[in-house]
């Protein structure tokens, strides 16, 4: 896919989110703000049997804040709780196709951010370095 598709699929998944909604009686969920972009993005999981039955973000931000949440909530869909919490920036850029830059690292990483906080408050543990320089 040529680096304008990926471009267009990102766009695509933020002018129409998918599983855009705040969840009733999530198991966890985590909020978090870029204060440079104005980000402003909550994830929310309901887990059954150790993997992600649900999941869903609410929230608002730039196109590749929101496309990135979307397409992320699509993509954890059924992941154990373990498997997420090793997820790293490496992930996020496998999963839009592009490398959002310095500039653009925290909007492309803060749904990310946030789904590993909410694993860490589910799991009952603190967040690892990885995570908190996302």
């Amino acid at each position: 896919m040529a680096l304008d598709l990926y471009a267009e699929d990102l766009v695509a998944n933020y002018e129409h989110p998918h599983n855009k909604k705040t969840m009733e009686n999530s198991d966890s969920s985590s909020h978090e703000y870029n204060t440079t972009c104005g980000d402003d993005i909550t994830i929310y999981i309901k887990v059954k049997d150790g993997k992600v039955d649900n999941i869903s973000f609410d929230g608002s931000g730039c196109a590749i804040s929101v496309g990135t949440a979307s397409k992320l909530t699509d993509a954890i869909k059924g992941k154990s709780i373990e498997d997420i919490e090793k997820l790293g920036f490496d992930f996020i850029v496998d999963l839009i196709g592009i490398d959002p830059g310095p500039a653009r690292a925290k909007c492309a990483s803060i749904s990310l951010k946030a789904l590993k906080h909410a694993v860490f408050i589910y799991e009952h543990k603190k967040p690892d370095k990885e995570t908190e320089r996302l």
